[in-house]
């Protein structure tokens, strides 16, 4: 079944839907398109797929296919730099968040110049319009295709910040469970994560309001159901589709309360060590959900109940916080998902590293939200000490 989803732009969700994109690209009045992606959906098939559908429409195609991990400002205007010589009117991002992001990039560089970094910013940072962008994603996490902007890595300054604005939105987003049958289970975990993250930090901000009570809250309850299945039976369309589901409805939910401290850290994992994003903000999130019990202890039932926790009606906070925390490290031992401990021995850095680094930069960013929303979104006071604790004992515990 087809449906239509409203969000920040338009979603269209189902079963095959991905061979719409030719027709929708008519529709914008797109000639030549560039299309973005990396060289694990080349070498899937899934690119020359969508390049074929949008040739059969009568679309010229141009390639970037240079997409990198936690995407860096250098290849983002590389693919904005081929719009522009090639003078596309369109252009598509196919794959995971990375790729979109990238293509959310592209577009912005077709009518504002480069460098990229003159866009950085969550508010203040005036962009023109510029040619539409479909996003197709391949995997179900993100949430990229119905967000307002996109994370780019400043190589400069070695962070991941943010674009925003008209000339990075989406038109359209186009998400086709049947793209991630082929979803290895590692990434299926990975990304899986990363939108139970979304949902569960959105629900439990310090900015949630009514309409991301009713999304987040789907979302987990959806990841609760689907993410174990399609984990273990990649070929299960209905838990692939129920996690696209849950991953759309995860970024929808995001838009207005944002994330807080799993993220916070996650950012700072994937921008100073490299670790992937999914798994570097899953990495905490069963000390985080502890951490906030006590400021928020329904919510943090709801999610312990929605990923098959039990705790009794009548539990203090601190209870309801450690069947949280024991409920996601179970689901994470069951996905399999490498630890902390696992990404230092393997990217060559300690807990005393982190527990220089990852503090102070989380604090400065909860202070942004403050400077920006007159309050962060963290349901806790974000403390140098605060995150610290959270950091040691996710790297001993998980």
């Amino acid at each position: 079944m087809q449906s239509i989803f409203s969000s920040p732009n338009p979603l269209l969700f189902g079963a095959g839907t991905s061979r719409l994109v030719g027709e929708k690209l008519k529709e914008f009045g797109c000639k030549k398109v560039l299309v973005v992606f990396d060289k694990g959906i080349k070498s899937s098939g899934v690119a020359d797929r969508i390049i074929n559908i949008i040739g059969g429409a009568g679309i010229e195609t141009v390639t970037y296919d240079g997409v990198q991990a936690d995407p860096p400002d250098w290849s983002v205007e590389e693919a904005g730099g081929i719009g522009v010589r090639e003078r596309v009117d369109g252009v598509v991002g196919v794959g995971g968040g990375s790729s979109l992001d990238t293509a959310k990039g592209a577009k912005l560089l077709q009518t504002n110049p480069p460098p990229i970094n003159k866009y950085f910013g969550r508010e203040g940072v005036v962009t023109k319009p510029s040619v539409p962008l479909i996003v197709i994603p391949t995997t179900a996490g993100t949430g990229s295709e119905c967000t307002p902007g996109g994370v780019i890595t400043d190589t400069k300054n070695n962070i991941k910040t943010n674009i925003a604005g008209v000339g990075c939105a989406v038109s359209l987003g186009i998400v086709d469970p049947e793209l991630t049958l082929g979803l290895p289970p590692a990434v299926t975990a990975s990304t899986g994560m990363d939108a139970l993250c979304h949902a569960v930090e959105s629900y439990t901000s310090n900015l949630s309001n009514s309409f991301c009570a009713l999304t987040g809250k789907k979302a987990f309850i959806l990841v609760g159901k689907y993410l174990v299945r399609a984990f273990e039976n990649g070929a299960d369309l209905e838990a692939r589709e129920g996690m696209m589901l849950a991953s759309s409805l995860g970024g929808i939910s995001m838009s207005g309360p944002l994330c807080h401290l799993a993220h916070d850290i996650g950012k700072v994992l994937g921008g100073r060590f490299h670790v992937p994003h999914g798994n570097a903000c899953a990495s905490c999130l069963p000390q985080v959900l502890e951490t906030i019990a006590p400021a928020v202890p329904e919510k943090v039932r709801d999610v312990t109940a929605a990923l098959g926790g039990t705790v009794p009606e009548d539990a203090a906070p601190e209870t309801l916080g450690r069947a949280a925390r024991d409920t996601v490290r179970a689901l994470m031992t069951r996905l399999k998902l490498p630890a902390l401990r696992d990404y230092g021995a393997k990217n060559g850095f300690t807990k005393a590293d982190l527990l220089e680094v990852v503090p102070p930069m989380v604090v400065t960013m909860q202070e942004g939200l403050v400077r920006l929303f007159g309050q962060g979104t963290s349901p806790v006071p974000a403390t140098e000490a605060l995150v610290a604790s959270i950091v040691s004992r996710a790297w001993e515990e998980n």
